[in-house]
């Protein structure tokens, strides 16, 4: 029987806060705001019921994405990384399998990715450098592919290994951002699979779904008006600042508030 989630309104503020940041993301302001999205929910709800919530919208953004680069993707580089995060996406679905009813380790290993995330922001200016004059061969794809599929499929976190391996070819800007489109449109969609398999998913996730997408199509007009008028520099400071601290509570399995809190 389907039965409504009685979830308090604090879970139902921070989902529609995520929901919303992933229509930014896909809109094209702020390329990594979607990543703070699983850890916010993980903070007030079990991770897999958090990645089970969001899947189904993030394919939602995903075909948003690729309706704009129908025919701008490198195929070589799209056949390699989806056949490497394909093996990246069965693995993170046995540690899933593992680590189900242990909800402290799975919160930790996303607070984990969230903070390695933000170190790799940090960064970025300077491995890009590094990497310029470097050609990262197809092994090193694969393996960054396979890691991609893995974090991917724990907390729905890819994009820097992808970036790793892409950015140093210097593709045309539209077969680059192409590329990642559909490479995410393909990897969310094999993902259906293992969470269906682990039940991940159930109907009265999807009612859930059904009431936070209309969110998908808001946070994508606002991304793209917040490309026309703020700094996609400082909005993407604010939402990096904002996963840190996020990490950083799961990791500690505390809210940073509490340290406030005199006894």
């Amino acid at each position: 029987m389907v039965v409504w989630p009685t979830y308090p309104l604090e879970v139902w503020l921070l989902t529609g806060l995520a929901v919303i940041l992933i229509g930014i993301s896909k809109a094209g302001f702020g390329s990594s705001v979607g990543v703070v999205a699983t850890p916010l929910i993980a903070i007030v709800l079990p991770v897999t019921e958090a990645v089970a919530l969001l899947l189904p919208l993030l394919l939602a953004g995903d075909l948003f994405t690729v309706r704009h680069y129908q025919h701008n993707f490198d195929k070589p580089n799209l056949v390699l990384l989806v056949l490497s995060a394909l093996v990246g996406v069965t693995l993170g679905s046995l540690f899933f399998n593992h680590f189900v009813d242990q909800e402290e380790v799975l919160k930790i290993g996303i607070g984990i990715i969230s903070l390695a995330f933000v170190l790799y922001k940090v960064t970025q200016i300077t491995l890009s450098k590094a990497l310029k004059p470097y050609q990262p061969n197809r092994i090193i794809g694969a393996a960054l592919g396979m890691f991609a599929g893995f974090t991917s499929t724990i907390a729905h976190v890819g994009g820097p290994p992808v970036i790793m391996y892409l950015l140093p070819q210097n593709l045309d800007r539209r077969k680059f951002v192409g590329t990642i489109a559909w490479l995410w449109l393909i990897i969310n969609s094999l993902k259906l699979i293992p969470y269906g398999i682990l039940g991940l998913l159930s109907l009265n996730n999807l009612l859930v779904v059904a009431v936070l997408l209309p969110l998908i199509y808001i946070g994508i007009r606002l991304g793209l008006l917040m490309i026309r008028i703020f700094s996609q520099r400082i909005f993407n400071l604010l939402i990096y600042v904002l996963l840190t601290i996020t990490g950083i509570q799961l990791l500690i399995g505390r809210s940073l508030l509490s340290f406030l809190v005199v006894a």
